[in-house]
């Protein structure tokens, strides 16, 4: 039953007949086309939907239509300029046209997969728009309600700050030098060198502005709707029943997808070795979520057919619910080619263990438990597939464009070249879009039918169906001698790579090499193994596996400085990897081992704020306070791209007739600026200012295969290839004009005109220039520069020796910390990170990008934990809030890499490594109580508390023996002055 409902949409008037209870965000998404409105779980969870009804705040997605009957209804479309625009007038494309609140959003970085962004802005225009300049905690009670995964709130925070200022005629920005601290962001990128800049990013006015088409964005009624049945149960045999009364029942039922219509491979992965995941479950299903038939047509019929209308006979089978049940004698075997269910195992081995520990001084052991950890991306899964021909295009949320068309084209049983992926924009990845997702149904449902399909996986869907950090189990001991050096590291971590292999053996084969941490060690062992049991799959996660080893061997650092009467800073100082080191797998590092100078950095924010800690301690014991606090230190290395494999990047930069630049790069912008950042590198290579670059990206019929985007590759690898690129091409115009390498270019109008120093200018007229071939078939460039980079990497042998990565990231975070010891809560106050980045090509990027992984690594530590079939929505999978988020201050350390980019190198996992591991030993020095179960939920912390209180006194727990039990010994860790450790309090009060 319809009704006739009017209201307001951005000052405009609407008058719609439609259902009442329906959503507000799908009529405006759908019925109105203002898709700037976002739905990222349909439950008033994430706030992503925020919209302003009679100027205050709600979630569409909770508001029925028929509610806002005559009101005011505002959406980010109705911001700035935009307001002004008419019915189908072209969106917002220039600074100019942007509201104050987003022109802040932009020139701060706060917009990065710009998912959340639109429901930002809706929360904190009111706030902006208010008589009084808003203070910080008033500014986080107004966008509380909405949830960012990528960038840490903190640019956020500062961008609605920037712009209430402004409406109040204060500083927008603080301009400083270029690339520079407190350097203002330039909104047009119109600055040279552009390399070390903070330029905005390039595709960042879609992303404030609402007009991004993201997976979902698309309009439903061009397309048929596909819903997969998924499988309840964790292990079974099923049986599909006679589905013709199905068909007979809901006539809108175009197909019903299963198995047996699946035309090529019906097995897809990662490693040509490893395609062990069906896009449809033929007979038997491994983990709860598993796809076992789709359903598609009309979107009211596939909304009204109930999985129980299907006919499907299940035979549930005893599920292999761990990695202890998976591995015991009588389990059975998953699949043929994991006997005992090891998909994998992994090996770093060099010098005598067994002598080093017999030689140490001290010894440190700790076992370590991490559990499955959400992506928890705000946009869920989405996209759409369509024939064209002998060809199939599909528009889809993606990391990894090449791959996809691969794995599609051999689910097909086509070649890759009759395959397209276009990446719509991307709501967040974090390694979670690597995997295939909607792909292989939408496609197969595509090409049969000849007619195009869409999905939209639900919030409770995408957490069910989509891969997740590994849970691991890690036991690992070292030894130090007298004078606070490492002489040996044993290392074992076991990895729940759930029901198919994911990247798993990229986590067992990266874990060892990273162990024992980024330190130099002459005798390790370390050993991995990835190990199927009937969960979710585990893929990968930001770290690969890294953040879980680094908890382990930080809390050892700590442990061995303790024992030793050393600082744990000074120990870590001491021990560092520097240039001319040799690693565990034997690589001698040439350049770029900034670990030491991050050290430096932290050193005065060490000394301060354990400082603080201890008075601030002395205070709250002698006023009878429960809460005590902690300063804590972790420190990381991090392997930039893939591991001793193939990882190259070609990219394209052309120049066509009228003399403009595009730039060619299938590297994917998951939000984390590579976009940006490759445009920057582009323009100083070839010499012409950023703004005159356009971007072409990730299309697999435009642009040339980059890679994925993941590992911390696109900076370091894509942007040698668009450097490369970028030189190539002003050799060819340098040429042409029989110029020096000193002469400057200038493009445009038709023209490229090149200038020596104190010469004349020379003119080319690009008319005259015939077309050359570039990727995308349909440009149409006279020049066209390639640039092609594979970082130099050999094979590891058996015991893992040899060059796994070029290069390789630094880092070390501080944690200060307030534990009620009580409650078992933890807060955290402030984070220190000083990162080595080699060098930050828009520092504004790497600071976001620092403050993403610090949320991401706060909720690792603390809140997040994933459990099949409880947490399957974002209200009781906890992921931090803007009011979880301390301030945070960004050392960026620049130790350049001789082969990347103008010395670039990544930061994206980087920034998260160290945050976990700076937290637990932050509460560590805060209670005495070590924390060996992650996350550090109330209720472990609290428990550990009271086994430190039990015991009765420090002493209580030697070396090596607290690790074990869940408490490690607190020690007398040392101040620099050589004093006892000023966090450390009596816990008594």
């Amino acid at each position: 039953m319809t009704a006739w409902v009017s209201f307001r949409v951005n000052g405009r008037p609407v008058d719609i007949e439609v259902e009442p209870m329906r959503r507000l965000a799908d009529v405006l998404r759908e019925d109105l086309g203002l898709t700037g409105t976002k739905v990222g779980c349909n439950a008033g969870d994430c706030g992503a939907c925020t919209v302003r009804i009679d100027d205050q705040q709600a979630c569409a997605c909770l508001v029925p239509v028929a509610q806002v009957a005559g009101s005011d209804v505002r959406t980010v479309e109705g911001m700035g300029a935009a307001a002004t625009r008419g019915a189908g007038e072209a969106p917002p494309r220039e600074f100019a046209d942007l509201s104050g609140l987003q022109q802040a959003f932009l020139e701060t970085g706060a917009a990065q997969c710009g998912i959340c962004t639109p429901g930002m802005l809706m929360a904190a225009e009111e706030l902006v728009e208010g008589p009084d300049a808003p203070t910080e905690a008033q500014i986080a009670d107004a966008i509380g309600g909405v949830l960012c995964r990528c960038t840490g709130y903190r640019k956020i925070v500062e961008a609605v700050g920037q712009a209430a200022a402004a409406t109040r005629g204060g500083p927008v920005g603080a301009a400083g030098p270029a690339g520079g601290p407190g350097a203002a962001t330039a909104p047009l990128g119109a600055r040279l060198p552009a390399v070390g800049a903070r330029l905005a990013k390039v595709d960042g006015i879609e992303r404030v502005a609402g007009t991004a088409t993201y997976g979902a964005d698309q309009p439903p009624a061009a397309f048929l709707a596909l819903r997969a049945v998924r499988s309840p149960h964790a292990r079974a045999r099923f049986r599909i029943g006679d589905l013709e009364p199905l068909r007979r029942r809901f006539p809108g039922l175009a197909m019903v997808l299963t198995a047996a219509d699946i035309p090529g491979q019906n097995r897809y992965g990662i490693y040509a070795t490893g395609k062990d995941q069906p896009a449809l479950a033929d007979g038997e299903v491994r983990h709860r979520g598993e796809a076992v038939l789709a359903l598609v047509g009309d979107a009211a019929t596939i909304d009204g057919i109930a999985d129980t209308d299907v006919p499907i006979e299940w035979e549930p089978l005893s599920p292999l619910a761990d990695m202890q049940a998976a591995t015991a004698a009588d389990a059975p075997v998953l699949h043929a080619h994991a006997p005992g269910n090891v998909l994998i195992s992994g090996r770093v081995a060099r010098g005598d263990v067994d002598a080093g520990l017999e030689a140490a001084s001290a010894i440190a052991e700790i076992e370590v438990e991490t559990t499955f950890v959400e992506h928890a991306y705000i946009e869920p899964e989405a996209g759409s597939a369509r024939r064209v021909g002998d060809r199939i295009e599909l528009f889809v949320s993606t990391q990894t464009p090449y791959m996809d068309r691969d794995e599609v084209a051999l689910i097909l049983g086509l070649r890759p070249d009759q395959v397209r992926i276009i990446p719509s924009a991307v709501g967040g990845g974090f390694g979670g879009k690597l995997d295939l997702s909607v792909h292989p149904l939408v496609a197969t449902a595509a090409w049969l039918l000849d007619r195009p399909v869409r999905a939209v996986w639900t919030r409770p869907e995408s957490m069910a169906a989509s891969p997740k950090r590994h849970p691991s189990t890690i036991r690992a001991r070292a030894g130090a001698d007298a004078d606070g050096r490492l002489t040996a590291f044993q290392f074992h971590g076991d990895f729940d790579t759930g029901a198919y292999a994911s990247w798993g053996p990229t986590v067992a084969n990266r874990v060892p090499v990273h162990a024992m941490g980024p330190y130099e060690v002459p005798a390790i062992l370390a050993t991995t193994r990835a190990i199927h049991t009937n969960n979710p799959p585990a893929g990968a996660f930001r770290g690969f596996g890294v953040p879980q080893a680094a908890i382990a061997h930080e809390a050892i650092m700590d442990d061995l400085a303790a024992q030793l009467g050393l600082d744990a800073l000074e120990f870590r100082l001491r021990n560092a990897l520097r240039a001319g080191s040799t690693t565990a797998t034997g690589q001698v590092l040439e350049a770029s081992a900034g670990l030491a100078a991050c050290l430096e950095a932290l050193r005065t924010h060490w000394i301060a704020r354990r400082l603080a800690a201890s008075a601030w301690n002395e205070q709250a014991v002698a006023g009878g306070l429960r809460s005590r606090r902690g300063v804590g230190i972790g420190a990381m290395w991090y392997g930039i791209g893939n591991t001793s494999m193939m990882n190259p990047s070609t990219i394209e930069l052309g120049v066509d007739r009228d003399g403009a630049v595009t730039l060619y790069s299938g590297a994917v912008d998951i939000g984390q600026g590579a976009s940006t950042v490759l445009v920057q590198i582009a323009a100083d290579a070839l010499g012409v200012a950023p703004e005159t670059v356009a971007l072409v990206s990730g299309d697999t019929d435009r642009t040339a295969d980059a890679g994925k985007s993941s590992a911390s590759r696109q900076t370091f690898v894509s942007g040698n290839a668009a450097r490369l690129a970028g030189e190539d091409l002003r050799a060819q115009v340098l040429q042409l004009a029989e110029a020096g390498d000193g002469a400057t270019i200038t493009l445009g109008d038709g023209r490229a005109t090149v200038t020596e120093p104190g010469g004349r200018p020379v003119v080319i007229d690009l008319a005259e220039l015939p077309p050359v071939a570039a990727t995308d078939a349909s440009a149409r460039p006279v020049l066209l520069g390639r640039g092609f980079f594979d970082p130099t990497t050999t094979p590891l042998d058996a015991d893992g020796q040899g060059r796994p990565y070029a290069t390789y990231a630094f880092g070390a975070q501080i944690a200060e910390v307030e534990v009620d010891l009580d409650l078992g809560t933890t807060r955290v106050l402030g984070m220190v990170a000083a990162h080595d980045v080699g060098r930050a090509v828009n520092p504004t990027q790497v600071e976001g990008q620092i403050h993403g992984g610090i949320a991401q690594g706060l909720g690792l530590a603390l809140m997040e934990a994933y459990v099949p079939g409880r947490t399957e929505n974002l209200h009781d999978y906890l992921v931090p809030t803007v009011g979880d988020m301390p301030p945070i201050t960004c050392l960026l350390i620049e130790d350049p890499e001789p082969a990347g980019p103008f010395g670039a190198k990544g930061v994206g996992e980087p920034a998260l490594v160290p945050t976990a591991p700076a937290i637990l030993g932050a509460i560590h020095a805060a209670t005495g109580a070590r924390i060996t179960t992650v996350p550090a939920s109330p209720d472990r912390v609290r428990g550990a508390i009271r086994e430190f209180e039990a015991a009765g006194s420090r002493a209580a727990s030697r070396p090596g023996a607290g690790a074990t039990s869940g408490a490690a010994t607190p020690g007398a860790d040392a101040t620099p002055r050589a004093g006892a450790d000023p966090d450390r309090a009596d816990l008594s009060a």
